[in-house]
């Protein structure tokens, strides 16, 4: 009987390379089950997953932060007066720099992740929102209305500024979940962006932060588009290049629409 020749000896397969980030630094990644939204007629809101991984080689636990800022657009207010006992509006007040859309999930509340100079330092939760403004005050008029551009109006700037979060809340444009950040397993997480169908369109902006110890120890930027598609954009295109040429095809659709719906419904 012939004799078989020995087995070629084990050999040992080398270890999976892994980065020097993963095996001794915490850091944190991220990614969004879609990058691009789309808006049509149809549109009534979207729901977006974001997820990622915690790298932490140390006994040290870590916390999770989710960001998401919208485009940023004008918010004009009108504040009530009484004036000689009849309610009166202020001249409008015009903040410019608001974002559209704002949102934080975190793992637990942000009080308890980092104090108050750090969340405001880093512009994280609604209360330390960033809400742009002019250096210098000034009066413009547009469409024949005359705003003031908030700058520097003393005690009342809190008052406004509460009044635009309120607003936003209402409208479901700005939301704070101090459990919206949900670890599925170990170091792997996710979170979801609820946009309502109010949202604006533009580039949105994501941050993940990592915390450890009341610090940010990493960070993950993302970014996200919500466009307008079809006939919509089109038209939304057409209104914002040639709004004159817009507004008088409005009024002749307008007039015709009139004429057409008396013709028809008329009685003899």
């Amino acid at each position: 009987m012939m004799q078989l020749p020995p087995p070629p000896p084990a050999v040992e397969a080398p270890a999976p390379e892994r980065s020097v980030g993963t095996t001794e630094q915490v850091r944190v990644a991220a990614a969004m089950t879609d990058a691009r939204v789309m808006v049509d007629s149809s549109f009534r809101g979207a729901s977006i997953v974001l997820y990622g991984a915690v790298f932490n080689p140390t006994d040290t636990p870590a916390d999770v932060v989710v960001v998401v800022r919208g485009p940023d657009g004008p918010v004009r207010l009108v504040k009530k007066t009484r004036n000689m006992g009849v309610w009166l509006n202020s001249r409008p007040v015009l903040f410019e720099g608001a974002p559209g859309f704002y949102m934080t999930a975190s793992t637990r509340p942000l009080s308890d992740i980092a104090d108050f100079g750090q969340l405001r330092r880093l512009g994280v939760g609604v209360d330390h929102l960033r809400i742009a403004a002019p250096e210098e005050s000034r009066t413009v008029t547009r469409y024949g209305v005359r705003d003031v551009v908030v700058s520097r109006i003393g005690e009342d700037y809190l008052d406004y500024r509460r009044a635009v979060i309120r607003l936003r809340e209402a409208a479901a444009l700005y939301n704070s979940d101090p459990e919206g950040v949900q670890f599925v397993d170990r170091g792997l997480f996710r979170a979801e962006v609820e946009l309502p169908a109010v949202a604006p369109t533009g580039q949105y902006f994501a941050e993940v932060w990592l915390f450890q110890d009341g610090e940010p120890v990493s960070v993950s930027n993302l970014t996200l588009t919500v466009e307008k598609v079809g006939i919509e954009r089109d038209i939304f295109e057409f209104a914002h290049r040639r709004p004159w040429t817009y507004g008088v095809l409005c009024v002749i659709l307008a007039m015709f629409t009139g004429w057409a719906a008396s013709r028809i419904f008329r009685r003899n």
